[in-house]
């Protein structure tokens, strides 16, 4: 079977929540746009099955897949970012211009500064990607996610060291081929043809 992992859009930014509460942003306007393109993306696919991460940005970019199939996404709580907890959400376009802290983190692959085990996130994301899997043999399931979680499952398949390694674009697709006697191999990583003019600089 085919896992396909596509990146959420753009989201809005959340300097921080009122309450202190976990930061759940919707797409903004030009987020809204890419996910439109998704479907151009896999148009030529048969899909089995549609799956989200549990944060609003992956639900409302696939909703435009759900409403062209007729599938609803069911919510996957293990492939959530690894930040889903924090309180405030910067896309990260704007921590690089910006030269956060947060920004070199991630590109150096540390989770540890913002409060996470990549060990135990990678073991999170895997266990639940291969739960899908299971369910679905010989289909192929699109599961709306993070970049975070891709470059978590990825990795694992190459046998990347870091769990942080390659900045997957908004909306990109990446394609994992999953057979029946536990073999796992990437087909694709960070497709963008169907959205690159939509995307920033």
């Amino acid at each position: 079977m085919e896992i396909v992992l596509v990146r959420h859009a753009l989201p809005v930014r959340i300097d921080a929540t009122h309450d202190g509460g976990p930061a759940d942003p919707g797409l903004a306007d030009a987020g809204k746009r890419q996910a439109e393109r998704v479907l151009q993306a896999l148009a030529g696919d048969e899909v089995t099955a549609l799956y989200t991460s549990p944060a609003a940005r992956a639900r409302q970019t696939a909703a435009p897949l759900e409403q062209a199939l007729g599938l609803a996404a069911q919510v996957e709580p293990g492939i959530a970012e690894f930040d889903a907890g924090d309180c405030s959400y910067v896309p990260v376009e704007e921590l690089k211009a910006a030269g956060d802290p947060r920004w070199k983190a991630l590109m150096t692959g540390d989770l540890y500064s913002a409060g996470v085990d990549p060990v135990e996130f990678r073991a999170r994301v895997v266990e639940a990607v291969e739960r899908i899997v299971e369910r679905h043999p010989g289909g192929r399931a699109v599961l709306f996610t993070h970049a975070g979680t891709i470059n978590a499952y990825a990795g694992h398949v190459l046998g990347q060291v870091k769990t942080i390694w390659f900045p997957p674009a908004y909306c990109s697709v990446n394609r994992i081929g999953a057979a029946r006697d536990g073999r796992r191999g990437v087909n694709s990583l960070n497709e963008t043809a169907h959205v690159r003019d939509l995307l920033r600089g």
